[in-house]
């Protein structure tokens, strides 16, 4: 699990400081399952979040719903996705100084 979560995270970071001006166009067999995103998600409504980065799309998180399976993509820049995945990388480095 902490593998995957690492990996998400590193993902992430690298989609984050990715320049959008070296995108390329989007061919009509590959489309971005993101077309628009939401900021006004709230944390408590989520029963699990996917992340995409695809090289002909910009990173995308996804986000599927509690009470219904509607999948809603999240803006990555999202305040509470950010604090989300600041809290994820402190539990894997106090993690692995530990097992150390």
């Amino acid at each position: 699990m902490d593998l995957k979560l690492l990996a998400m995270v590193a993902l992430l970071t690298i989609a984050l400081h990715t320049s959008t001006s070296a995108a390329k166009p989007i061919s009509l067999v590959e489309r971005c399952w993101c077309r628009s995103t939401l900021n006004t998600v709230p944390q408590r409504s989520i029963r699990e979040i996917k992340f995409l980065h695809t090289p002909n799309c910009p990173f995308q998180v996804i986000a599927k719903l509690k009470n219904s399976d509607r999948e809603v993509c999240i803006n990555p820049k999202t305040k509470w996705l950010q604090q989300y995945l600041r809290n994820a990388i402190n539990k894997i480095k106090k993690s692995r100084k530990r097992s150390n």
